[in-house]
């Protein structure tokens, strides 16, 4: 399942909410975990030791504002044993369950009690009475440092793609483009990347000149990898505005 914008004037009396886990997607299929494309995850034989040959889904997450953290520690072959004491697989659904996301919920729970291992946890769901309090939910999540959360519609049934039965409401937007040159910078980034000139899907160029550390200048993205950025709307040009680089994006 994949989640699309929340929108205002959604039923919120229909949906359950959660933190939205700034981590590594990770699918298990009753064998193996798997990204979001379907590349096997080599995590260590004692992470997933015990688990359910059910499928479950969730988030490889390293704790809020440590993503990159997660990313590196997931990509590693073979596996850094002692990395993998700091990931936690946050469970959010059970597809293997035929009922309702309502139906799921405490299944989900009870599978995750029977695994009895402190790195699997069940994602917290929650009701909010209207808008105004999702918002300061939101506000919360995001001022301890989260990336934002996620309405899943309790209704639903598990269902590959993308539809209004999840959405996801965080302060900004984000997208992914392809890197198709490096600019020059200037001034203090003398000899370094001064910015990217990306590609968005519909072949739309622009540039992404913030959110980069020092290092990430000297090495940038290389060219063809994908990005993925942060923006607050669109110009009437059809560009993303203020836009500001947030990772690579992991490709199989």
């Amino acid at each position: 399942m994949l989640a699309n914008v929340y929108h205002a004037g959604a039923a919120l009396n229909d949906y359950w909410v959660s933190e939205k886990y700034d981590g590594v997607r990770g699918y298990w299929d009753g064998e193996k975990l798997r990204t979001r494309s379907g590349a096997v995850i080599d995590a260590p034989a004692w992470f997933t030791a015990g688990w359910p040959k059910t499928p479950m889904d969730g988030e490889l997450w390293a704790g809020r504002d440590q993503f990159e953290l997660a990313s590196a520690t997931i990509r590693q072959q073979p596996a850094d044993d002692q990395a993998w004491h700091h990931i936690r697989y946050m469970v959010f659904d059970v597809p293997g369950h035929a009922g309702t996301f309502d139906e799921r919920i405490p299944a989900l729970r009870k599978w995750v009690a029977q695994i009895d291992q402190p790195w699997v946890q069940p994602v917290l769901q929650f009701k909010v009475a209207n808008e105004a309090e999702l918002k300061r939910k939101l506000d919360e999540i995001v001022q301890g440092g989260g990336e934002g959360l996620v309405l899943h519609r309790g209704a639903s049934l598990y269902r590959a793609g993308r539809s209004d039965d999840l959405l996801k409401f965080k302060p900004f937007d984000d997208a992914e483009a392809r890197v198709v040159d490096h600019v020059p910078g200037k001034g203090k980034y003398a000899g370094m990347m001064g910015s990217l000139l990306v590609e968005m899907p519909d072949g739309t160029q622009f540039r992404i000149g913030t959110g980069f550390t020092d290092e990430q200048r000297r090495n940038p993205p290389p060219v063809g990898s994908l990005v993925t950025y942060r923006y607050q709307g669109m110009t009437s040009g059809g560009k993303p505005r203020f836009a500001r680089f947030m990772r690579i994006r992991d490709e199989p």
